[in-house]
């Protein structure tokens, strides 16, 4: 039974295991999107997600704690410069996972893990979707629009 183990160990120790998370994470950062494995991903996800919580209040205690899990200075400044100011009204859920398909050479399940924010192709389809109005094809011909002379009166009159 797996009672109260939480961990993905991802067959590492635990030294490496932070340590690639912690290089992972701060490509993220670099690059606001990575594809890696979905195992990876998902264990990113909760690597990275409460770090930029505490980047939205740039104090020196959050950006001491921020560095010792990310160990890059760099990273550091992107998260709390460019990051927190686009993800500073959003609640939560700063991260998404797309899964690619599998991996040619050993069949792992591969995804895309981007910063939600910085993907513009999800949030301009959204945001600039004009509604089209539906129009008919019966009232746009010009015959209806012109007036109707029957031949047939015109010839009694005479």
């Amino acid at each position: 039974m797996r009672h109260g183990k939480k961990v993905n160990h991802l067959g590492r120790k635990t030294a490496h295991r932070k340590s690639m998370l912690a290089n992972m994470a701060c490509s993220l950062i670099e690059h606001k999107r990575i594809n890696t494995t979905l195992a990876k991903a998902k264990a990113l996800k909760l690597f990275v997600e409460p770090l930029v919580t505490k980047s939205k209040e740039d104090t020196t205690h959050n950006r001491r704690i921020v560095f010792s899990r990310l160990r890059q200075k760099d990273a550091v400044t992107e998260l709390f410069r460019e990051v927190a100011v686009k993800v500073g009204d959003r609640p939560g859920g700063y991260t998404r996972i797309i899964k690619l398909g599998n991996r040619l050479g050993d069949n792992a399940d591969m995804a895309m893990i981007e910063l939600v924010d910085y993907n513009e192709s999800y949030n301009a389809g959204n945001a600039s979707k004009k509604k089209s109005t539906r129009r008919s094809r019966r009232g746009s011909s010009p015959k209806a629009a012109a007036p109707v002379v029957k031949p047939e009166a015109t010839k009694e009159e005479e």
